[in-house]
């Protein structure tokens, strides 16, 4: 089965689940005297943390208090977190959470550079977090929207968006927060609708048949819903329906990033190869998560992604995908992505862009 490694029976139970909310509630919400004591409660002392740039990758809870949640705490003082989706699994033997929402506050001091807006801003993420037995975290990975946190500050460094720039909407269903292990058979069938996809995706023949009428008519169609929604990162936006998604990301995309050929596991095998592939694959009900560190790995040659000529660079993409099953098809997928981290292999610092005196207006 394409979801080997997934154990939809190991899922994490329903006291670890509420726990575990509950201290990722308790450290966004924390005072600054108490965020080491809430940190230390969550994760281990050794714990690995994977940002989003500029923060990047740190070891132990110390350095992530420094480096993570104290400049955010300071920036947005009254901090809190939405979470809207919020799933449990086990892959290859990793028992995993992942998390998707907004962190909600006042700007009241700069951030990352970023400077203070005085209003209220939403910073979007996706967050993968590794737990022990314990339910302590061993490993966290998180994608936190940089880029749309520039744009509500009024600082915008790219070309327009394709697609809307809006905070991202919760699922449909509105049972995202899954604070009950699922039906396991469900969470392996929606994996199993997720992988089946991504395998037309790997095997679509970009160089041979690249064009907007074929990727509309490939396979990947048996799995979209008609009203599909895919909510982008800043710089590319959300889209609706097929042919949105195709016009207002895929087809650029393909264009400009050259991506191993071949069938799903010489795909797979190559990009593995260059160390790129899922640390994470689970199944929740009728949610699936996937996500790598980084997941894709291409070569740039090719112009028009966010006005961006050909670099000939090879890159590599930190990217999570949320994805939610209904009426039997995917109806929803959000995708973090570390859009920082892929210009800087671009030769671009984006932040320098923005912060610069030539930053231009965001995108409205």
């Amino acid at each position: 089965m394409l979801s080997d490694g997934f154990a939809p029976d190991a899922s994490p139970d329903s006291a670890t689940r509420t726990a575990f909310k509950s201290q990722l509630d308790a450290l966004a919400e924390a005072s600054p005297a108490k965020m080491a004591e809430a940190l230390a409660r969550m994760a281990r002392p050794d714990a690995q943390w994977r940002v989003a740039h500029p923060m990047n990758e740190m070891a132990g809870n110390a350095a992530a208090l420094a480096g993570v949640w104290w400049p955010l705490k300071t920036a947005l003082p009254d901090l809190e977190r939405r979470d809207l989706i919020l799933v449990g699994g086990c892959y290859l033997g990793r028992r995993y959470f992942a998390a998707m929402g907004h962190y909600c506050g006042t700007m009241r001091g700069d951030w990352l550079g970023i400077p203070a807006t005085g209003k209220t801003v939403t910073l979007r993420y996706g967050e993968v977090w590794q737990i022990d037995e314990a339910g302590q975290v061993v490993q966290a990975n998180l994608l936190w929207d940089v880029l749309d946190l520039m744009r509500q500050a009024g600082l915008w460094p790219l070309a327009p968006s394709l697609g809307v720039e809006e905070p991202w909407q919760g699922p449909i269903t509105a049972d995202g927060v899954r604070l009950d292990p699922s039906d396991p058979v469900l969470g392996r069938d929606s994996l199993e609708q997720t992988l089946a996809m991504h395998k037309t995706l790997a095997e679509f023949d970009d160089r041979g048949r690249l064009s907007r009428e074929a990727l509309i008519a490939m396979p990947q169609r048996e799995h979209w819903h008609p009203k599909m929604m895919w909510y982008g990162p800043a710089g590319i936006g959300t889209t609706r329906g097929l042919d949105g998604f195709v016009d207002g990301h895929q087809m650029p995309f393909r264009v400009a990033f050259h991506r191993p050929q071949g069938t799903f596991e010489e795909v797979t095998a190559e990009r593995a190869r260059h160390g790129a592939g899922h640390y994470i694959r689970i199944g929740d009900g009728p949610y699936s998560v996937t996500g790598g560190w980084p997941s894709v790995y291409a070569m740039h040659m090719g112009g028009g992604f966010c006005g961006m000529p050909p670099t000939g660079k090879p890159v590599f993409m930190r990217v999570m995908d949320f994805y939610l099953h209904h009426e039997g098809l995917i109806r929803e997928n959000w995708v973090p992505l570390d859009m920082l981290d892929l210009f800087r292999q671009m030769g671009v610092d984006v932040m320098a862009r923005a912060l610069g005196p030539h930053g231009a207006k965001p995108p409205r």
